[in-house]
């Protein structure tokens, strides 16, 4: 295996930086490479391995003597501990020294899973074709660069105004309270958001591109900033803040502003695309065996999964989004949001988009799981997307197999049901076979008229073509009095229209094509090739 080159401890902590971790010994230098970051749990036995960034988590001070010393044990690069109010203790700074490893301090409010991600992100690293090129960069990059050209200082944020990167400061006092708790926390102090959110500040950043201007407020800790919205098309992704330091802020700061929104939006949007080895593994095994291309013996080895319990595969659909909002993200958006509502319904619960569509394995369901129980879980998910993302989702619910070997099957029963329901002959937005099995059925036999035209009649396609020249609705009348089974009144009321008028209609088609509604076979075959497209009939 190739080991992995790390982070120098130096540019770790210069990307971390204060207020969120301070350097207390390095008695191994700054150049000792940060391979990984471990978190240890104080109710097991202190252990560490080489290269790893340890966060001595449940204790502080004093207490984390035995962290430090199995970290030196272990050959880690450093020990990350929270203190007491006393400072950092002598004999956690002598501990450090004889085992070799670099002590950090950490404030008391940090939170722990915020360091870790943060840790985690800067030891990755670029990992992407994208990323690699030379105006790329990350965001800690970003937003130092930011600062330069603004004179302030940054932070980007997503759009729950959780901070992902932020620029250094070698002055603390140039930070506001806003500033300062916001990174040692992760994410706004709730009293500062709803200040923000009163001012109509977040509403600007979500519908806007501009640079919006936030004065002083010295009674609330908080210095004058600017901010911008962070966007990919109508899309909301973040946004970056930029506050006043020690100086006043540079005459282009806006211009700056508006440029890195816009490499922060590309940036965004592919950390969101990208995926880890093991889900890109495991998609791969799931859409060959919703494909049929790969047997489910690989997916059930590789996730653990009986191989004849029973399952059953959610399909979704979306229309295609409006408001300029890009569609990749979108339909990245809707992707997320399934995968969260799925996992919280079913453990086991498996994603695979696959083209337009999204695809949900429920493997090793309960035996007698009720039909409407799967109905609830998918109409969740659609109830979400239109509340959440303004997304129009459909769904449709597959057979429940005794097998995922029989996957297939009910992927291609969910498949059927989603193509009547694009179109246009299934009203529902969540359905399973038994509910419009004959809506499905008669979708499937207007898409086979659809594509062979020798199964049409010619005179029905001769009474559209008319309608087409002459702007006449002769065949939608028709087809209403058929559907009406002859009762000229009700078909009428469906219309707006006179009976009369009705009735004229029926007989100027029937004359025009040499059509005889009075035969079955006709009747039944205009019902049919009526409901095609116009084009199409």
């Amino acid at each position: 295996m190739t080991a992995v080159p790390g982070l120098p401890l130096r540019q770790l902590l210069m990307s971390l930086g204060e207020p969120l971790v301070e350097l207390q010994a390095a008695p191994a230098g700054l150049d000792v490479p940060v391979r990984d970051v471990a978190i240890l749990d104080p109710e097991e036995p202190p252990a560490a391995g080489p290269g790893e960034l340890v966060l001595a988590i449940g204790v502080r001070g004093r207490a984390a003597l035995p962290v430090v010393r199995a970290a030196g044990r272990g050959g880690a690069a450093a020990v990350a501990v929270k203190l007491d109010a006393g400072g950092v203790p002598d004999a956690l700074r002598e501990a450090a020294a004889e085992a070799g490893v670099a002590l950090l301090s950490v404030r008391p409010e940090t939170r722990w899973e915020h360091l870790d991600g943060l840790a985690r992100m800067l030891i990755a690293g670029p990992d992407t074709p994208e990323a690699a090129e030379p105006n790329a960069g990350d965001l800690f990059s970003l937003a130092q660069t930011v600062a330069v050209l603004t004179h302030g200082v940054v932070s980007i944020e997503d759009t729950s105004s959780r901070v992902l990167a932020y620029s250094r400061s070698s002055d603390s006092d140039e930070l506001d309270d806003l500033r300062r708790l916001s990174i040692l926390g992760w994410q706004g102090p709730e009293p500062y958001l709803s200040k923000l959110r009163e001012w109509g500040v977040f509403q600007h950043l979500r519908g806007s591109d501009a640079v919006i201007e936030i004065d002083a407020h010295p009674d609330l800790g908080i210095r004058r900033r600017l901010a911008i919205g962070i966007r990919a098309g109508a899309q909301p992704l973040g946004t970056i803040w930029v506050q006043e330091g020690a100086q006043p802020l540079a005459e282009q700061s806006e211009q700056a502003l508006v440029g890195a929104a816009r490499v922060a939006a590309g940036q965004l949007v592919r950390r969101r695309r990208e995926l880890s080895a093991d889900v890109r593994l495991t998609r791969t095994l799931l859409t060959g065996l919703l494909e049929g291309s790969t047997g489910p013996q690989s997916l059930a080895t590789h996730l653990g999964l009986g191989l004849r319990r029973p399952a059953t595969v959610l399909a979704y659909a979306a229309d295609s989004p409006t408001g300029g909002a890009d569609p990749e993200l979108t339909r990245a958006e809707v992707t997320g949001l399934i995968s969260v509502h799925a996992a919280a319904r079913h453990r086991g619960a498996l994603l695979a988009p696959i083209e337009s569509r999204v695809y949900v394995l429920l493997p090793e369901l309960p035996p007698a799981l009720p039909a409407a129980t799967l109905r609830g879980w998918a109409q969740e998910v659609v109830d979400a997307a239109h509340e959440h993302l303004g997304v129009r989702l459909r769904a449709a619910i597959g057979t429940t197999v005794d097998g995922l070997a029989k996957v297939t099957e009910s992927r291609a029963q969910a498949d059927r049901i989603l193509d009547a329901m694009v179109r246009g002959g299934v009203a529902r937005q969540v359905a399973a076979l038994s509910d419009v099995q004959a809506e499905v059925l008669v979708s499937e036999v207007l898409a086979l008229l659809q594509e062979h035209a020798r199964l049409r009649d010619p005179r029905l396609t001769e009474l559209a073509e008319y309608d087409r020249k002459h702007g006449t609705r002769l065949a939608e009348s028709v087809l209403a009095w058929l559907d009406a089974l002859g009762e000229v009144r009700v078909a009428a009321d469906a219309l707006h229209i006179h009976p009369n008028t009705l009735r004229y209609r029926v007989r100027r088609a029937e004359q025009i094509t040499g059509l005889d509604l009075a035969q079955p076979q006709q009747r039944l075959l205009a019902m049919l090739q009526l409901r095609l497209p116009a084009e199409d009939a």
